[in-house]
């Protein structure tokens, strides 16, 4: 299998451009996580049907959250996108999330070219109030069936907050790879 780390750069972050691997469509309660140590994606576990992912997910490669995974992107398309496929997008702003006590940032993006809506989604102040109010619900519950309290959404950042976390895990993908 591709090494998308090798391969790929995380892309440019001073334009707020990623690229973004695709872990898991819009839909899917599989949890298919990237193992940058084997190089395949893996089936970490099979969620609760309630807990589909309310948007394309995935990571950008050559960084590393306080986590010690990738940096997790949520990818706002109106179509899935299957597991491996790799999209040019534009930062939106960024998630700030905890889980299990630890930073488990998530940038969201959109692709870059989205014919569909005329790429009119520039900010998250573009998304229905809604539909963030979703995110934030699947992410805060998720888990509450196994591990109940153990994720928090501690708020929203724009674009900027966004790069700057980018460059952070860029930084530490280079000292700790």
């Amino acid at each position: 299998m591709t090494d998308f780390n090798k391969i790929l750069d995380s892309g440019e972050i001073n334009k707020a451009q990623i690229n973004v691997v695709v872990e898991i469509p819009t839909g899917s309660n599989l949890k298919v996580e990237w193992n940058r140590h084997k190089k395949v994606f893996e089936l970490d576990r099979v969620e609760p049907v309630i807990f589909q992912k309310p948007c394309n997910y995935g990571f950008i490669p050559q960084t590393l959250d306080e986590d010690g995974d990738e940096l997790d992107v949520l990818l706002i398309c109106n179509q899935s996108i299957p597991t491996g496929v790799v999209v040019e997008a534009t930062i939106i702003g960024i998630m700030n999330f905890e889980d299990d006590g630890e930073m488990d940032h998530k940038v969201v993006a959109v692709p870059s070219d989205d014919r569909e809506t005329g790429n009119a989604v520039k900010s998250l102040d573009d998304l229905p109030k809604q539909y963030i109010k979703q995110i934030e619900h699947h992410f805060t519950h998720y888990k509450d069936l196994k591990k109940p309290g153990s994720t928090n959404v501690q708020g929203w950042g724009d674009i900027d907050s966004a790069k700057a976390t980018i460059v952070e895990c860029q930084k530490r993908w280079q000292t700790e790879k």
